[in-house]
């Protein structure tokens, strides 16, 4: 089995990387790596190592986000499941602040996304769970959802276009 990435640089919002690790299926399933060092550790700042990981698992119609912070990098994935993940650049002296970027993610294509800083992170589930994966790179403490932004799910500045108009949502995201 040979461990390989596609990586390439979102051709909307500078900084975002998809990474497409290779995927090796037989009789028995799938198996793939989501993560070495060495093949991604060219993408973060340098003295920056990815501390912690997270997990959520969500019902169908549920829809996370926008959230993030100043200094979070952050791999995501959906492990189990579909899932419409959705990057918003909140860089306010970015070329492409308030872009975003939508990505299918599910079981089959184990597609990551790494977002910088300041990079909204959102998700909506389309099947009836999905497992969503964070791993979380950042120097000193973790910015809890107390320091971290929030920004609306149907903001109209952004405009993103979700396959749901009444999502199942936390009191945070409403």
């Amino acid at each position: 089995m040979s461990i390989t990435f596609k990586i390439e640089e979102s051709n909307v919002i500078k900084g975002v990387w998809i990474i497409v690790p290779s995927i090796s299926i037989d009789n028995r399933g799938a198996i793939w790596t989501s993560y070495i060092s060495t093949a991604l550790k060219k993408f973060i700042p340098v003295g920056l190592s990815f501390k912690h990981d997270k997990f959520s698992k969500s019902k169908k119609n549920v829809l996370r986000g926008i959230h993030g912070d100043e200094k979070t990098w952050k791999l995501v994935t959906c492990v189990f499941g579909e899932i419409e993940q959705v990057v918003v650049d909140m860089r306010k002296q970015s070329d492409t602040y308030l872009k975003w970027q939508k990505f299918l993610i599910n079981e089959n294509n184990q597609c990551l996304i790494l977002l910088p800083p300041n990079i909204g992170n959102a998700f909506y589930v389309k099947t009836d769970q999905a497992v969503y994966h964070y791993k979380l790179a950042y120097k000193g403490d973790y910015f809890d959802e107390k320091r971290q932004f929030s920004v609306k799910w149907n903001d109209r500045r952004i405009g993103i276009k979700w396959p749901i108009s009444n999502p199942i949502l936390s009191e945070r995201d409403k």
